[in-house]
């Protein structure tokens, strides 16, 4: 009686969490117009100008290579809040590579860090 008390308040728990985690889901808010400038910038050497990970340093990087963000299958599968905290934090936040710069303090607000995050978005096409 005393494990099935356990799992019923184990099962609540989840749910609440489940329930406040929908109701305040991330979301990227960021304007993709001044996002696109950051990126120029920062990202292109590494990612390219279009995002498919062939930037001019990517040749010099060892695996794994940057990461292809124009591919939708695959960006797809990604949390706004995912995007954001790679960009802020860096690729090793989430268990990806440390050559992908934590750019946090370079872009020095998390406004900067969603406007890049929403033109980030805005690559997934193929």
């Amino acid at each position: 009686m005393k494990m099935l008390h356990v799992v019923s308040m184990v099962a609540v728990l989840a749910s609440a969490s489940f329930a406040a985690r929908a109701e305040g889901e991330f979301k990227i808010t960021g304007d993709a117009a001044k996002g696109a400038e950051a990126f120029k910038m920062y990202c292109v050497v590494c990612h390219g100008e279009t995002g498919h990970g062939d930037g001019v340093g990517a040749a010099a990087l060892p695996p794994p290579k940057p990461r292809n963000l124009s591919e939708k299958a695959y960006m797809d599968t990604l949390s706004d809040e995912h995007i954001f905290k790679v960009i802020k934090e860096g690729g090793a936040s989430v268990g990806k590579s440390m050559f992908m710069t934590a750019w946090g303090a370079i872009l020095k607000t998390d406004e900067a860090v969603h406007d890049v995050a929403a033109y980030v978005r805005t690559l997934a096409v193929e």
